[in-house]
């Protein structure tokens, strides 16, 4: 399946050929390919190189595998039974140096699972985040301490055939990406003006 991006100028072919599918194969997933996209997320940017993230890993049909699929919520169960790898990404709330609230640990987390999207599509490999989990029921399971915070599940794995979905994410599958204007995103001299980098 081709979702390439429409993109208005030319970028790198990983940020380009990104995308999140929902049907998986459930061929299971190199050793050495897990690690490359765990290095690269390591090697994410950081506010004071506080590294917050943290990885629960769950390799089907590992114990961990099954308690993190049994936080997604149905909508998510539903396409993710045959995924053959789970990832509950925590961060850490807390300045480590201090003790402080972080007020940043949320973006530093989201750089690194970025990192690790764009290696997984390097390692032939395709990722779909979740926020639809319980982050209760994931502190429980994984005794997850108070200074880190669940904060999404994401699923790894080779493409598959989208003839596996129901009809309603099928068509989703099969829909053409889009995304907002640049325009609209990037401001000059006040919030909501857009930047005349764009005027052609």
């Amino acid at each position: 399946m081709n979702k390439e991006a429409k993109t208005s100028v030319s970028i790198n072919d990983f940020a380009r050929i990104r995308w999140s599918p929902r049907a998986y194969s459930d061929i299971p997933v190199e050793r050495g390919k897990l690690i490359a996209l765990f290095e690269a997320a390591r090697w994410s940017a950081s506010g004071g190189n506080e590294q917050p993230w943290r990885f629960m890993l769950g390799i089907r049909p590992d114990e961990t595998w099954h308690k993190i699929f049994s936080t997604l919520d149905d909508g998510n169960k539903v396409w993710n039974e045959v995924v053959p790898v789970l990832v509950l990404t925590c961060g850490k709330k807390v300045y480590s140096s201090d003790g402080s609230p972080s007020s940043y640990f949320q973006y530093d987390v989201g750089q690194s699972a970025a990192h690790l999207s764009l290696e997984a599509m390097h390692q032939g490999l395709h990722v779909h985040q979740m926020a639809g989990f319980s982050k209760e029921k994931a502190s429980g399971l994984f005794e997850i301490p108070s200074e880190f915070m669940p904060l999404t599940v994401i699923a790894i794995g080779y493409l598959g055939n989208p003839e596996i979905l129901d009809p309603r994410l099928k068509a989703r599958e099969s829909q053409e990406r889009t995304r907002k204007n640049l325009s609209d995103l990037v401001f000059k001299d006040l919030f909501g003006k857009s930047s005349d980098l764009f005027n052609i």
